[in-house]
C-alpha cells in the first residue's frame, strides 16, 4: 500500500500540541522552530490560521501551518497567507508527506477564500506546488532577504487576477516578525 493511500491528514486541535512541537524539534534539530509554531498558535495576530496534521494509524508524522499576512502598501484589500513551517519526521521525508500536506493547505486555503500564499523556503521544492518568485513582482518580504536568496521568498496565487494588480510588504504575525526567521 502506497504511503499517501495509508495518510490522513486532518486539522490539528490543541490536544496534538505535544506532537506537533515534537515533529517541529525532530525535523529541524532544536527547539527554535517548535517554539515558534507554539507561539504562532496562541498568536491572535495570526488569525486565521491553517495547522494541518498528517497521521498514519494514528502517529504523528508531519505538521504544515499557514498563518494570516497583511499587505503593506496594497493598492487594494486581499487575503494571504504565510506557509511556515512544514515539518516530516526524518525518517518520514522524501516519501512524499510534505507535498500532500502543502497540497491539502493550498486546497483549503483556496476554498476559505484566500488570495496569495507566500512562503521562505526551498527555491527547488515549493515551484511544484506552483510557487513562484515573488520579490520581483513587487511583494516584499518582512525583512530583506540576502539578492543570492531572492528566489526563496515565493508565492502563490489561489484566485486568478491578483499578481500584477498590487504590490506591497508582507507583515506576518507579531511571533513570525521578527528578523531572526527571515534569514534564508
Amino acid at each position: 500500500m502506497k504511503i499517501d493511500e495509508m495518510m490522513v491528514i486532518r486539522q490539528s486541535t490543541s490536544s496534538d500540541l505535544d506532537s506537533v512541537l515534537d515533529i517541529e524539534y525532530q525535523a529541524f534539530g532544536s527547539n527554535k522552530v517548535a517554539t515558534l509554531v507554539s507561539d504562532l498558535l496562541h498568536d491572535a495576530s495570526a488569525a486565521p490560521s491553517l495547522s494541518l496534521l498528517a497521521t498514519i494509524d494514528g502517529k504523528c508524522i508531519g505538521h504544515i501551518m499557514f498563518t494570516a499576512v497583511e499587505l503593506i502598501g496594497a493598492e487594494h484589500k486581499i487575503t494571504a497567507s504565510i506557509l511556515a513551517p512544514l515539518a516530516i519526521l526524518p525518517d518520514m521525508q522524501g516519501r512524499g508527506v510534505g507535498g500532500a500536506l502543502v497540497k491539502e493547505g493550498l486546497r483549503l486555503l483556496k476554498a476559505s477564500g484566500v488570495d496569495l500564499v507566500f512562503v521562505l523556503g526551498h527555491p527547488e521544492y515549493y515551484p511544484r506546488f506552483g510557487f513562484n518568485p515573488s520579490g520581483k513582482q513587487g511583494l516584499d518580504a518582512p525583512f530583506p532577504i540576502p539578492e543570492k536568496n531572492a528566489n526563496a521568498w515565493m508565492v502563490q496565487e489561489l484566485n486568478s487576477g491578483v499578481l500584477g494588480t498590487i504590490t506591497g510588504k508582507v507583515q506576518c504575525a507579531d511571533s513570525m516578525n521578527k528578523e531572526e526567521y527571515w534569514r534564508e
